[in-house]
């Protein structure tokens, strides 16, 4: 036993421990606090840098995952409408074949044809999505027929969605028609010829009757697009259960890093704050243990 005074080794040893012991407590408790494994950079350097790698990927696909999103609501509304347009072509067929009755008002067929022209250019005029005209070119588009929509974590990862130029036919174009109430622009010479002649159709059956061709043209570019959307969506949907899966096995290698074991941390807190109360009971022994060198003067 040594009898020195002035510099007590054995109180130092006992704080020093009692200080490590009281770090650990603190780090236990920080973990339960915030849940978190990795509270700082110090506490696991290359967790730390892989796990904010990886919170950034996730971010990125999920923000990927919206785009698609988006994309299939953009493609549902122009399939909406375009099914719409598709009706209508149905019911000028309807009256162009009313037309070849003898006993039909040609004229008021005419007239309905006229009405029925003046829908469909408003549905190519004002279909739009987020105020983007979707069935005419625009400035708005890549190449004024193409979207373009980031799919994946890095910036290539991109899918350009042009449903308006199929090899059915083309619904986009720099071509003008006006009718009684529109100034439709952007459009094929598909789209710009069949509302031409629906727009100024004549009176008689033969008139009429002219209509036919123009309507397949027309049609057919119509029956393109509408098949070029399907499989666009079904493409985003196979992005999309990538997605899904990718950001959930992201999430769960970021949580393994960054997030706690709870249970772990409360055993470690409960043991470390009784080594706590040992060593401090240590210390206190420690420090007084150079009293007995007063044993020495009696």
């Amino acid at each position: 036993m040594s009898f020195r005074i002035n510099t007590n080794i054995g109180a130092i040893r006992a704080y020093n421990a009692l200080k490590a012991v009281n770090a650990k407590v603190a780090t236990a408790q920080l973990r339960l606090a915030t849940q978190k494994r990795i509270n700082s950079v110090a506490d696991d350097t290359s967790g730390f840098a892989v796990g904010k790698s990886l919170d950034q990927k996730i971010k990125l696909m999920q923000s990927a995952q919206n785009n698609v999103g988006s994309a299939k609501d953009m493609l549902s509304t122009a399939e909406t409408q375009l099914i719409s347009v598709k009706d209508i072509i149905t019911q000028i067929r309807a009256k162009v074949a009313d037309s070849s009755n003898p006993a039909s008002d040609n004229s008021r067929v005419s007239g309905d044809i006229k009405a029925l022209s003046n829908e469909l250019a408003s549905i190519f005029d004002t279909t739009k999505f987020n105020d983007t005209k979707l069935l005419v070119s625009t400035s708005a588009m890549s190449s004024g027929t193409t979207f373009s929509f980031q799919t994946g974590a890095e910036s290539t990862d991109k899918l350009d969605v042009n449903y308006m130029a199929t090899s059915g036919g083309t619904l986009s174009g720099s071509n003008t028609v006006t009718t009684s109430d529109f100034t439709l622009t952007g459009i094929s010479s598909a789209v710009s010829d069949a509302l031409t002649q629906l727009s100024s159709v004549g009176t008689t059956s033969a008139a009429i009757g002219s209509l036919t061709s123009y309507l397949n043209t027309f049609e057919n570019s119509v029956d393109g697009a509408l098949s070029s959307i399907g499989n666009y969506t079904q493409r985003l949907e196979i992005k999309d259960n990538f997605l899904t899966s990718a950001i959930a096995n992201s999430q769960s290698s970021y949580s393994r890093l960054f997030d706690a074991d709870m249970a772990m941390e409360q055993m470690n807190a409960t043991k470390y704050q009784i080594s706590a109360q040992i060593s401090t009971s240590i210390l206190s022994q420690a420090n007084i243990a150079p009293q007995q060198v007063l044993s020495l003067f009696r």
